[in-house]
């Protein structure tokens, strides 16, 4: 089963990371990281990377397609090649996926026209200005395509699609491998529950997506 993970510079790691680190445990699994050219491909603020397996060119076909987003994605929306090659994947997937800001990437490419679909919140019009209806909801099942909201996300809707393409055992045995157990030191996830000066502070010095 090959999971195809395309990435692209200013992608945000964890969106990629998270579900990586569910998928990978699943029986028959083989991940490739995909990019314009192979190499190293950094994310944002360029202090990690991630080597690409492959270009877009030498991946044809996968079973699960799983865009990331990050600031970078915002830069890709007119993107001819990696517009392409999304619908290319998604003519022959069996799962068409996405975390954050990766949902415009497949509403850029026409995927998600007429669909509830989720992001991240700061994206929210970018999203529906391509036709999509955003919904708050962690994770968005629309037959074959799935979307994840924010960042972290990412992890809860890997498991969603861990217990699809497997069961129900399968993926609590991997949400126990890697301890996932969500305990927040503070309920400040949503900007529903978040205090305001939290959001003052990510909007004035830390940016938003």
């Amino acid at each position: 089963m090959r999971i195809a993970i395309p990435l692209f510079e200013r992608f945000t790691a964890l969106d990629a990371v998270g579900p990586y680190e569910v998928l990978k445990f699943l029986p028959d699994a083989e991940i490739v990281f995909v990019a314009e050219e192979p190499g190293p491909v950094r994310d944002v603020p360029e202090w990690l990377a991630i080597s690409a397996d492959a270009a877009f060119a030498d991946i044809d076909s996968c079973d699960v397609l799983l865009v990331p987003g990050g600031p970078g994605a915002r830069g890709l929306l007119q993107d001819d090649e990696l517009l392409g090659w999304i619908r290319r994947m998604h003519e022959g997937s069996v799962w068409t996926t996405s975390v954050c800001t990766g949902s415009l990437l497949l509403a850029a490419a026409g995927l998600l026209e007429g669909l509830s679909a989720t992001t991240h919140w700061a994206a929210t019009d970018v999203l529906e200005s391509f036709g999509a209806t955003y919904t708050p909801e962690r994770v968005v099942f629309q037959e074959k395509i799935v979307t994840a909201a924010g960042v972290s996300s990412g992890i809860d809707m890997a498991l969603a699609l861990a217990e699809r393409i497997a069961d129900q055992t399968t993926a609590e045995a991997i949400q126990l491998a890697i301890e996932y157990d969500p305990q927040p030191p503070f309920d400040a996830g949503s900007p529903a529950k978040a205090p305001r000066a939290a959001k003052d502070l990510l909007a004035r010095g830390m940016g938003v997506r």
